[in-house]
């Protein structure tokens, strides 16, 4: 058995002691370790400082590197975070079904954690302490990958949440941190300790997790987010939603990648919006009736199908609402998708007819974020609809039991017409 089998196994058996808890015991973690960041500043900075030293005589590019650095307005972010996750209400034990099967014989369905999470995310370290503190207010225990760009400061970090979560009574067992890529592939083979992966990064290493456990995954493999620019849309709000979609943070999953236009307003809507995105030095590739109205790259089949996470994007003339509905389906990743007009039918079509996990109505999907839905952060985005979909925060890592109590009921006396059931739902 490999070392990380051998630590999975031992998470796995203190994972119900992880669930049993209580509220009062998390949130003093969590607040331990807010102010153990605060107090460990300077030597998580001096290891993040590290991490960009390194970065940028690699090579590696100029908004990677963005995303690498952890300085005081992160650590603020991060601290700001936690604070609000200690104010939502605890996702463990809620009774989500009372009910009477018969006298004295009561079902009753509860909120309980998964157990023993892999999250496998990219170098970013903010997401290190965003998704270590949602497991740890859910009664999870968790194994964590983060990406070897910030091997320091993700080591660092570690080290002083795991310090202060024990210090607060959980056990030693709720947090683990993986180092080395090679340990990977020894995680992903730990379906009997681990119950469900979370991997966050490209396209290609999201499927790779995929294609190589039997851990069930949760997760999206790309982010092919949608505006489409309704006839009947405001020019100056599209405007502005379309450049915050794309140009706000490029390198991210809810950045929009894709620019659809409603043809009966194409010749006023394709300047302003072309040329506001190019303002913000987007290169834009556009289909032929876009390229008849402004200058810009021709795109190609393979643009509909491409998340660029970068200050790229592909921009399609449509016939109306229909067809960009029927677009985004066949094109999208299923992520998050929006529409900028002024007509409420048109919205409410929209709306219910993609088929992604966030679907908006005159607004950015830049929104599509666990922090600005007010769930404390996530751990990350699903674009599947088992278990959880969209920003997944403390709802999406709680699964239920079913709790039956009696006093010596038995089945045979149903099945034979002794006893029957009346089912009735108890407040």
């Amino acid at each position: 058995m490999s070392n990380i089998a051998q630590i999975a196994a031992t998470m796995k058996l203190e994972s119900p002691v992880m669930a049993a808890t209580s509220l009062e015991t998390r949130n003093d973690a969590l607040a331990r370790i807010r102010e153990a960041l605060l107090a460990n500043r300077d030597r998580i900075f001096a290891a993040n400082a590290a991490d960009l030293a390194a970065a940028e005589e690699s090579g590696v590019a100029a908004p990677i590197v963005k995303r690498l650095k952890f300085d005081e307005g992160k650590l603020q972010g991060v601290c700001d975070g936690i604070s609000d996750l200690i104010g939502l209400p605890d996702p463990v034990g809620r009774v989500q079904l009372r009910r009477e099967l018969d006298e004295g014989l009561v079902l009753v369905r509860e909120a309980v954690p998964i157990g023993v999470i892999g999250v496998i995310f990219e170098a970013r370290p903010d997401a290190l302490v965003q998704i270590s503190t949602l497991c740890l207010k859910s009664g999870n225990c968790a194994v964590l990958k983060g990406g070897s760009e910030t091997m320091r400061t993700n080591k660092t970090l570690f080290e002083v949440i795991h310090a202060a979560a024990v210090e607060a009574g959980l056990p030693e067992g709720c947090l683990h941190q993986v180092e080395a890529r090679e340990e990977i592939g020894e995680l992903l083979a730990c379906d009997q300790s681990v119950d469900l992966l979370i991997p966050r990064g490209s396209n290609a290493f999201v499927r790779y997790i995929m294609d190589n456990t039997r851990i069930p995954v949760m997760g999206h493999a790309d982010g092919i987010c949608h505006v489409y620019v309704d006839a009947d849309a405001d020019v100056d709000k599209a405007v502005s939603i379309v450049v915050d979609a794309k140009t706000q943070y490029v390198a991210v999953c809810n950045a929009a990648e894709t620019l659809l236009v409603a043809r009966a307003a194409a010749p006023t809507l394709v300047p302003a919006l072309v040329n506001a995105l190019q303002d913000a030095d987007v290169e834009v590739r556009g289909d032929e009736e876009v390229q008849a109205l402004v200058d810009c790259v021709p795109a190609t089949d393979e643009d509909w199908d491409t998340e660029y996470l970068s200050l790229t994007i592909s921009v399609k003339v449509v016939d109306g609402v229909d067809e960009a509905i029927e677009h985004i389906n066949r094109h999208g990743s299923h992520h998050t998708d929006a529409i900028v007009t002024e007509n409420a039918a048109t919205a409410a079509r929209f709306q219910q007819l993609v088929d992604s996990a966030g679907v908006y109505w005159n607004v950015s999907t830049r929104f599509a974020d666990g922090f600005r839905y007010g769930f404390g952060a996530e751990v990350g985005i699903s674009t599947s609809k088992l278990h959880a979909r969209g920003p997944v925060g403390l709802d999406g890592l709680v699964t239920y039991k079913y709790k039956l109590s009696g006093d010596g009921h038995v089945v045979a006396d149903y099945a034979s017409g002794t006893k029957s059931f009346h089912f009735r739902d108890l407040a």
